[in-house]
């Protein structure tokens, strides 16, 4: 049995079950929950002579008040294609500028829509926990392969599907917190 291949395989596969999992904590942090996040517009691709590049990377993105966001251009000659592009990417809020900054402001979340929220959650969590799966069924071929070639013994191979176990049960718990968390506080805010 080569024990660094072994490791090698596992931690490969623990960094992909951490990369699903911050991915989904990234996805969820678009989702507001009743207060103003600059995540929501970060992301939002504008042309930018050009080029396609996020909001962060051309503006000042603040929060006022916990409603409203404020962007800040560094160049207002973009100002129209921002609010553009803000628009087109349906947050639900209309944006305001006054030549200078965008403004905008997000109203209360009703009820309909923060079960819709949840629903979302709820499908990005499946998608996540989906992948991880996916990442511990690969892992144990590979394992089983050297099985099979006899590089692994029985008693072996069953030690380590019983430690590739524990670390998506390990992730799975994190993922389900993570989205009851999320789910509290849209329910709630």
């Amino acid at each position: 049995m080569n024990i660094e291949e072994i490791n090698m395989y596992i931690d490969s596969y623990k960094e992909d079950v951490n990369k699903a999992y911050d991915h989904l904590i990234e996805e969820m942090s678009t989702i507001r929950a009743g207060r103003a996040n600059p995540k929501l517009v970060e992301r939002i691709m504008v042309d930018y002579y050009g080029t396609l590049t996020p909001i962060n990377q051309m503006a000042t993105i603040s929060v006022p008040e916990a409603r409203m966001l404020v962007v800040s251009l560094w160049d207002t000659s973009m100002i129209k294609a921002v609010t553009k592009a803000i628009n087109e990417a349906n947050l639900g809020v209309n944006p305001s500028d006054d030549g200078r900054v965008i403004r905008l402001v997000f109203p209360q979340l009703t009820e309909e829509r923060r079960k819709e929220f949840a629903k979302e959650i709820s499908k990005m969590t499946e998608n996540c926990k989906v992948v991880c799966r996916n990442a511990r069924r690969d892992v144990l071929d590979v394992f089983k392969k050297m099985k099979k070639d006899n590089e692994l013994t029985e008693d072996e191979l069953a030690k380590l599907e019983k430690d590739v176990q524990k670390i998506l049960d390990d992730i799975s718990t994190l993922i389900d917190k993570s989205c009851d968390q999320k789910q509290k506080e849209i329910m709630t805010t």
